[in-house]
């Protein structure tokens, strides 16, 4: 996809004009227009802006093309909702810390489907959702679309996706394991940096265990999974709310297995 074509994809899911792209970037609409229909390119100095304005990075304003592995593409494009529609056990914890009584922001990266998402966004949060799969994120964009509520869903990559903005609440259930190890600790502090004061991160990561054994080797690939504990020690300066490790059996994509998996809620304190 040129950057054309991307420009014009991006601002028409963010519903904006050209006029209102154009006054963000303080250039005329006839430029936005230029851009849009291939007559011109963008100024290398206005790429960051136009990236930013779009909630994109550069990388995918230039056109790159996210590299998915499929295997949730292949589940994903089935009719049935491959992790179903019952919302996260998580989710009622966070509800119960941080209840929506005023407008509260959530991220949930690695939104899959969109049921937690969409979930947030019934009870009243405003809500931000991204993943790798553009099939899982088509797919969370009808159940909002069904549900009658409004979800800001889009494609990234958790490796190379940085905020531009700041979250009351962030949620990542089971993304991590897709996360390379090198970006362990700036990814996490990252993320922190954009939580405000008396926010939440809310993880689950899948934990190694040597007596359970991966299921699909093909997925084993591209995974890295955590060591016990290990996710406690990016958050020692915050409030642990809750802490778990639970051992339970799955039945995703029809052969049945066990996982493990630590459970961490913490909250940004009001003073670091």
């Amino acid at each position: 996809m040129d950057i054309g074509n991307v420009i014009v994809t991006k601002r028409k899911e963010l519903k904006l004009t050209q006029q209102d792209l154009a006054d963000r970037l303080h250039v005329s609409f006839q430029a936005v227009s230029k851009w849009e229909n291939g007559f011109s390119c963008p100024e290398i100095e206005l790429l960051p802006l136009i990236a930013d304005v779009l909630h994109i990075s550069v990388d995918a304003l230039l056109g790159y093309e996210f590299k998915t592995h499929g295997y949730y593409d292949d589940r994903y494009k089935k009719d049935e909702y491959f992790w179903g529609l019952q919302p996260n056990e998580t989710c009622y914890e966070i509800m119960k810390i941080m209840p929506p009584v005023k407008p509260l922001k959530v991220l949930d990266i690695g939104c899959g489907e969109g049921k937690d998402a969409v979930f947030f966004a019934k009870n009243g949060y405003q809500v931000t959702a991204f993943d790798l799969s553009l099939d899982g994120i088509e797919k969370g964009k009808r159940l909002a679309e069904k549900t009658g509520v409004e979800v800001n869903f889009f494609q990234a990559d958790l490796n190379d996706y940085r905020l531009k903005e700041n979250y009351d609440i962030i949620f990542l259930s089971g993304v991590f394991d897709y996360m390379k190890p090198d970006l362990r600790v700036s990814l996490i502090e990252h993320l922190k940096e954009h939580t405000n004061k008396n926010g939440i991160n809310a993880i689950k990561v899948f934990v190694d265990k040597p007596f359970i054994e991966v299921s699909d080797k093909k997925k084993k690939s591209y995974r890295y999974p955590w060591k016990s504990g290990e996710i406690l020690t990016y958050y020692h300066d915050w409030i642990m709310y809750d802490i778990d490790e639970v051992i339970y059996d799955c039945n995703s994509g029809g052969v049945p297995h066990k996982h493990c998996i630590d459970i961490m809620v913490s909250v940004k304190p009001e003073k670091e």
